[in-house]
């Protein structure tokens, strides 16, 4: 059963935001969350010389990425509550302004511990951006019409993400501007989204007379950051099987377990533990966890594989990541549209999680020899599945809450994909890192491996026959990581195939709020 869409006179009657008034403000919240993503992977190619201009060490060159990450998805959720009680508005320009000082003091660091503390301001303001986009939309646009919008914030956070590393790419490789534009390049344009956000962006302000639940806040901090720095280190600097990782995993559970306590008894919880009653939303979280150990997991390693295996320069690399952007692009657009237009979401939750698994398996085929244009289609079909299945995510679990639950849910969910992302760039990383060492053992011997962790060879110094060998390694281990990858991607399609269709809500989250507050006042 499709519902009718409302028709603009309606719109504008009930004070709603215009078609044009609402494009108007979304532009400043996109350049915003296009700046925040773009700066969690544009040091991707940047790297190892930034490691080496600062003299950083293995351990740290892991680290420039984690502490940004983790720092975005610990603070989601705190962002995402105070959304629901103060001013959006003054909340998005505040955490661009988080975002600003960040990559100032990262752009001009003078040492890797400077630079390390400036990464944890950008993740914080980074976290603040990509969890109030969704909800100051949310308040904006009904559901039956948030479709063709979602549909251009899936766009911009799929360019963004795999845009990054072609940009920190081109940046290194031209002499007059170097790698600390990585950090610089977002400044201007975080502070023209600022002002745009300050002329288009009209919401009514609300306050309500709570406290922010902060010893909950702590805990699910704590316990996610816990998590993070295990899955982080395991494999690299202790065993995936020893004493560290059981009282790592032990911490964090523990104070995961703490923070479900506190919550349960808060009266402003910081992620409302009511929301899990919905099995909708239940079911987009997972579905969410798995599609951020796809997106970040799939594309952080792809960089590596084009450059070591097909042996490609930076910039190259970057731009072999076109096809996943195009694929993202054009499948989150054209499927938003077409929710718009009909009212039916579930089918491309579902297609889109099916799409998503056959592109990882079909990448999980590839090798040192595998053609450029084959490895384009593989990538554009993982887009296209990834494209269709992320922001609606956000559109079926916001379509079932009451609007005073909005800000809460899509945090929570972008607190869970986020989350899904760094474990799984974390413990793929591991995996490869085990693979590649166990390979480097097999052809070379144990002297090759270094003792167990093989380092990523310098290619231009290798004879062309250990070339070669090197060059299969990385192919069969990259390979390999898909392989892993797939029965991951598949676990999202059994969680999308249980989410119940229901029809699209025709109210923006502010005029669904007035209704509730004036059914509750009735009764």
């Amino acid at each position: 059963m499709t519902a009718a869409p409302v028709p603009s006179d309606t719109a504008e009657s009930s004070g709603r935001m215009t078609h044009r008034e609402v494009i108007q403000a979304l532009s400043g919240l996109m350049l915003g969350m296009f700046v925040s993503i773009l700066a969690s992977t544009v040091v991707a190619n940047a790297l190892p010389r930034i490691i080496a201009d600062l003299g950083g060490s293995q351990s740290v060159y892991t680290w420039i990425v984690t502490t940004e990450l983790l720092a975005m998805t610990a603070t989601v959720p705190l962002w995402g509550k105070m959304a629901d009680l103060y001013s959006k508005k003054l909340l998005i320009q505040l955490s661009l302004g988080l975002f600003v000082l960040g990559s100032l003091i990262a752009g001009l660091a003078p040492n890797v511990e400077i630079l390390l503390v400036s990464r944890i301001a950008q993740g914080v303001g980074a976290g603040g951006m990509s969890a109030l986009a969704m909800i100051v939309m949310a308040a904006m646009i009904p559901p039956r019409e948030l479709g063709r919008y979602s549909g251009m914030f899936g766009a911009v956070f799929g360019v963004a993400t795999i845009a990054g590393p072609l940009i920190g790419g081109l940046l290194v490789d031209t002499s007059w501007l170097g790698w600390r534009w990585c950090f610089l390049i977002g400044v201007p344009f975080s502070l023209a989204a600022i002002a745009m956000l300050q002329k288009t962006l009209h919401l009514p302000v609300t306050r309500k007379a709570v406290k922010i639940d902060w010893l909950g806040a702590f805990l699910i901090t704590a316990g996610v950051s816990t998590l993070l720095i295990w899955s982080t280190l395991a494999g690299q600097h202790f065993a995936w099987m020893s004493a560290e990782t059981a009282a790592f995993v032990a911490g964090g559970i523990l104070l995961l377990a703490l923070a479900v306590w506190v919550e349960s008894r808060a009266a402003e919880p910081i992620i409302p533990l009511t929301i899990f009653r919905h099995r909708t939303v239940s079911l987009t979280i997972i579905a969410s966890v798995l599609v951020g150990v796809a997106m970040f997991g799939g594309t952080v390693f792809l960089s590596q594989y084009f450059q070591i295996s097909l042996g490609k320069s930076p910039t190259v690399a970057g731009l072999m990541s076109l096809p996943m952007i195009f694929g993202l692009l054009v499948s989150s657009t054209v499927a938003g549209q077409l929710i718009t237009k009909y009212g039916r979401w579930k089918i491309y939750l579902v297609a889109g999680a099916v799409i998503m698994t056959g592109g990882m398996l079909l990448l999980s085929t590839i090798g040192a020899d595998t053609s450029v244009p084959l490895i384009s289609v593989y990538m554009a079909v993982l887009g296209i599945g990834v494209g269709m299945l992320m922001q609606n995510l956000v559109l079926a679990a916001q379509n079932d809450v009451l609007a005073t639950e909005l800000g809460a849910t899509t945090s929570a969910l972008t607190f869970f994909r986020s989350m899904g992302g760094s474990i799984g760039v974390s413990a793929l990383g591991a995996v490869l890192a085990d693979k590649v060492t166990s390979l480097f053992t097999e052809k070379f011997g144990a002297a090759a491996s270094g003792g167990g962790t093989a380092k990523v060879p310098d290619l231009a110094t290798l004879p062309p026959e250990v070339l070669k060998i090197v060059q299969d390694i990385y192919g069969t281990a990259t390979a390999h990581l898909f392989m892993i990858g797939a029965p991951i991607a598949f676990l999202a399609v059994i969680a999308v195939l249980f989410i119940k269709e229901k029809p699209l809500s025709t109210l923006s989250g502010d005029e669904r709020a007035a209704q509730e507050q004036a059914t509750a006042a009735m009764h």
